[in-house]
């Protein structure tokens, strides 16, 4: 008889409609019951019509009928709630003292890089009000699912999306609320989303130390936080700001990262710090943080930014983040 790994390795291979991701990766498997050549499986239906439930049934009947003798497959669907659903191994939340310091581009370049080390990843835009995160990477899709749950929206690698902006009629479009309605999205975004199985999920929040950086550090399990800021005084000081919520809320800082932190001349190579000398020591000392990278202030980074091409950035940047966030990573209960 075919062994649990081998029914759900078979499972893998079942899309959900409207997503690109299988039964596994969104944990959508309940239950699974084999007696003598009879199998049963048991699905979650969360965010999935029931015309699309017949697709996947079918597609999974077909899969595990494969499977050596099995003679008989039954499927069937039982509600859940997404939060059942969801297992996030570590969420993080990215931010800054002030707005303007590329906290966006930390974020998508942190996922990026995590996503090339094999990691499942999901980006979380908490940044209501300003969300960038969809045009950084070229993203129109609306958002699926129903009542039950809203199914996220996956970047061309894979990466899982979620942001305000998707659900808007246009990008431009200004979303004017007040704090607590924002708050409430948030929420919602972490309840009623299917995010299923991740190893991290990425947190853009809004610049400052206001309403929505305290919903997400009081309401979501943040694992640590990662301080954005650029090299002039006064972003300096502003990142103080951050470092003291953090350490306020009981949150580990994880690192720094200095963005535009230098131009590279073309014709000679030269470093050149615009914004003036360097604050990764300083910044790194005040929060007793390691700096995790400095971003260059590169043309193609915005040319790519502005195409919704993020992804296709290739750096040692973006490399060297990812690993000097991992190396930081405080560990799992467990492991």
């Amino acid at each position: 008889m075919p062994s649990t790994k081998e029914i759900e390795e078979a499972l893998s291979r079942v899309l959900v409609p409207g997503i690109g991701r299988s039964l596994t990766q969104l944990n959508m498997i309940r239950a699974i019951d084999v007696a003598s050549d009879k199998l049963k499986v048991t699905l979650a239906s969360t965010a999935i019509d029931s015309a699309n439930q017949d697709s996947v049934r079918a597609r999974a009947r077909d899969v595990l009928e494969k499977l050596h003798e099995i003679k008989e497959v039954d499927v069937e669907f039982v509600e859940a709630k997404p939060q059942e659903l969801n297992q996030i191994g570590h969420v993080l939340a990215i931010m800054s003292g002030k707005g303007g310091v590329g906290k966006s581009l930390v974020t998508g370049l942190l996922a990026i890089g995590l996503n090339r080390k094999g990691y499942e990843v999901g980006v979380l835009d908490a940044d209501i009000t300003g969300p960038s995160i969809p045009k950084m990477f070229g993203i129109t899709t609306r958002p699926g699912g129903n009542d039950t749950g809203i199914l996220t929206v996956q970047a061309r690698s894979g990466i899982e999306i979620m942001s305000i902006n998707l659900f808007l009629p246009h990008e431009d479009d200004a979303v004017i609320w007040r704090g607590p309605l924002i708050g409430k999205a948030i929420q919602q975004f972490w309840q009623d989303v299917v995010w299923g199985k991740l190893d991290y999920l990425l947190v853009d929040l809004p610049p400052g130390t206001a309403d929505v950086p305290l919903t997400v550090m009081q309401s979501l399990p943040v694992s640590g936080v990662v301080i954005a800021f650029t090299p002039q005084d006064l972003a300096a000081m502003v990142v103080r700001k951050a470092v003291n919520m953090a350490q306020k809320m009981d949150i580990p800082i994880l690192g720094m990262v200095e963005n535009m932190s230098y131009l590279v001349l073309p014709e000679t190579g030269k470093k050149l710090e615009i914004f003036g000398r360097s604050k990764g020591e300083e910044m790194s000392k005040a929060a007793g943080a390691p700096l995790l990278g400095q971003i260059p202030i590169d043309p193609e980074i915005a040319r790519l930014c502005d195409q919704g091409d993020i992804e296709r950035y290739d750096s040692d940047v973006v490399n060297g983040l990812a690993q000097a966030l991992l190396q930081n990573m405080p560990s799992r209960q467990g492991e």
